[in-house]
């Protein structure tokens, strides 16, 4: 008899975004550096008659019906693969615990694809992620791949090329969303690349922040202008090091000196205190 499995999704954090331009195929090449917070949502996975997905959790309402689901997708995926390897991914019943805002650039959809496809994996005996598990995972989201790795690392191409990065020292931060939903091809549109259009310079220096940028900010911005207030607030916080958006936004990262920072915030938006790693 199985017993109920319960796995964390990591908040994913984009500490670079760098657009290098836009691909004859009509998606855009980034290099980014990637950190994973210690909070995010959370899947239980119990043996049941069938598969069924229920949800709660702060952000639950926000999300799509079943049917529609990621992590129902990532269910579909998990058999394709099992299949091609004689196994079998048992029926079973998923609890999404969703406490990251919805469509607020930090993976937190793509965290429980990756989650939900581990936790499918392993119900069938499949515990290794490898270069097949890598590329469904692309299929079902960009970010789904990194996410799966869950360790700091440099990510680039659309999300195919992951290469770890060692001796990444954890970083105390804060988490800021003012709970407006972002759309992220909204986003993109709003750069204006033409189809084989180069855009800007790729990372540097994966050791210096100071070369660092998200050039989906200013697009941003501009569908969400509250994500230029959380950005003017952090900034002017004491003790914040560096303030900027993460992914597609809108959620703001301030990297912090030590957990005493406190910014003035507004008290209706989403704040989380974290250590990145």
């Amino acid at each position: 008899m199985l017993r109920p499995l319960t796995l964390f999704a990591p908040a994913k954090v984009n500490l670079a975004l760098h657009v290098l331009g836009r691909r004859a195929d009509g998606y855009h090449d980034l290099d980014s550096i990637v950190a994973f917070a210690d909070v995010g949502d959370r899947l239980t996975f119990t043996p049941a008659t069938d598969f069924a997905i229920t949800v709660s959790g702060p952000f639950a309402a926000a999300l799509p019906q079943v049917a529609d689901n990621i992590v129902a997708r990532s269910w579909s995926a998990a058999q394709t693969i099992a299949r091609r390897r004689g196994r079998a991914v048992p029926p079973v019943s998923v609890h999404l615990e969703k406490n990251l805002p919805v469509a607020s650039g930090i993976g937190g959809g793509s965290a429980n694809a990756a989650a939900a496809l581990k936790g499918f994996l392993r119900l069938a005996g499949i515990g290794e992620i490898d270069a097949e598990v890598t590329a469904v995972g692309l299929s079902i989201g960009a970010d789904v791949p990194v996410c799966l790795s869950g360790i700091a690392c440099r990510m680039q191409g659309v999300g195919e090329r992951i290469a770890p990065i060692s001796g990444f020292a954890p970083l105390p931060a804060i988490l800021v969303n003012p709970l407006v939903e972002v759309s992220t091809p909204a986003v993109f549109k709003g750069l204006a690349l033409e189809k084989g259009q180069s855009y800007r310079t790729p990372i540097a220096d994966t050791r210096d922040p100071a070369l660092w940028r998200n050039d989906l900010a200013a697009p941003a911005i501009a569908l969400a202008p509250a994500i230029g207030e959380v950005l003017q607030r952090l900034t002017a916080t004491p003790g914040v090091t560096r303030a900027f958006m993460s992914g597609s936004g809108a959620t703001c990262v301030a990297l912090c000196r030590d957990e005493r920072v406190t910014p003035g915030l507004d008290p209706a938006w989403w704040v989380a205190r974290t250590v990145l790693s």
